[in-house]
């Protein structure tokens, strides 16, 4: 008999989910066994894992039910779920695919703050989802909320990356009314979401960096970013849950301010061109949880055996240490194929078969 592909053991797996694992990882300990984490995989990987037939996905709450059945299948421990209807609205942008930092602003001074319809968490009926799917989740399995982008995104997509760094100077009382108005509606969100029983932990989604630097200065993102973002994990261990940072680009002139001052549980999102995760992994494992980290440039690059024996190596790495979750980079786009990402999460998911 041919061997089987990664894909086919995947799928062939019983699943053993125990958000407990999680928990252990992020309070930087040792799972019982080896734990994956991911923010979010992709519409045909959703599709293929849940092998879930005449579901309607056409609604918020199918496709709530798709998402968890896929994770469940990957062997995760939670599923990663927003209520859909809090968000930030900013102008159209020519193309979706690629994200300008500049088009779309509809922020760009006094006159268009004032004006711009703000939308409320409270005033979005849509948070009893998070009790509703909770009949949904198998046992031993969690909600992981998020948000609708974060702090800084959120305001890069209202005022345009551009003409933020113009305000930040030259009108510093705007920004910080702006940074305001979104943070605070930001911690009221994870505040009702996490007052949900199904929801066990939560991500504050905020890219920050580019490959080089932050995307403000430090001095500027302590100032504006950082103080909503520790309010946002306040938020959520005050409900009793544990607080993911989801943030893109190098970040190392501003760990200390996301392990001492924010005081997020783990931190998710590398690449190699920065600093590979395992390095970063033997820097900071013992103040904060390492999440994910297998490159996305080397996952779609590689070939799947390759692809499994980093991910071994890592779990190899952590295993005597903990706070430590498998998983890749960033998130799993449409261009990873399948093959390679199955042999990532094999390495975890083979001492289950």
């Amino acid at each position: 008999m041919a061997t089987q592909s990664y894909l086919q053991r995947v799928l062939g797996s019983t699943p053993s989910p125990d958000f407990g694992n999680l928990q252990a990882v992020l309070a930087k300990g040792l799972p019982v066994r080896p734990t994956l984490f991911e923010f979010f995989l992709n519409g045909r990987l959703y599709k293929r894992l849940s092998a879930v037939s005449g579901l309607p996905t056409d609604d918020d709450y199918g496709m709530a039910r798709v998402l968890t059945a896929a994770f469940y299948q990957a062997g995760y421990d939670y599923v990663t779920f927003k209520p859909p209807a809090f968000c930030f609205p900013a102008g159209a942008r020519g193309h979706e695919q690629t994200l300008s930092l500049n088009e779309g602003a509809l922020i760009t001074n006094r006159e268009t703050f004032e004006s711009y319809e703000w939308i409320h968490p409270d005033d979005c009926g849509d948070y009893d989802m998070l009790e509703r799917i909770s009949s949904d989740l198998p046992d031993g399995m969690k909600v992981v909320l998020y948000g609708p982008g974060g702090v800084l995104e959120n305001v890069i997509r209202l005022a345009g990356y551009d003409n933020l760094c113009f305000m930040i100077a030259d009108d510093p009382e705007l920004t910080q009314e702006l940074f305001d108005a979104v943070g605070s509606r930001l911690v009221r969100h994870y505040e009702l979401g996490c007052e949900h029983e199904s929801v066990g932990a939560a991500i504050s989604n905020d890219d920050w960096g580019f490959k080089t630097q932050p995307m403000l200065s430090p001095a500027d993102l302590r100032t504006f970013v950082f103080p909503w973002h520790k309010r946002i994990v306040e938020a959520i261990h005050n409900a009793g849950d544990l607080a993911i940072l989801h943030s893109c680009g190098n970040a190392s002139e501003i760990m200390e301010d996301i392990i001492e001052d924010m005081g997020f549980d783990g931190k998710h999102s590398y690449e190699d061109t920065i600093e590979p995760v395992e390095s970063i992994y033997e820097d900071y494992q013992e103040r904060i949880a390492i999440l994910g980290g297998v490159d996305l440039d080397f996952l779609v690059r590689s070939e799947p055996d390759k692809v499994y024996r980093r991910a071994r190596a890592l779990l190899e790495q952590s295993a005597d240490t903990g706070g430590y979750a498998l998983g890749t980079g960033n998130s799993v786009p449409e261009y990873v194929p399948d093959e390679n990402y199955c042999a990532m999460i094999w390495a975890a998911l083979e001492v289950r078969a």
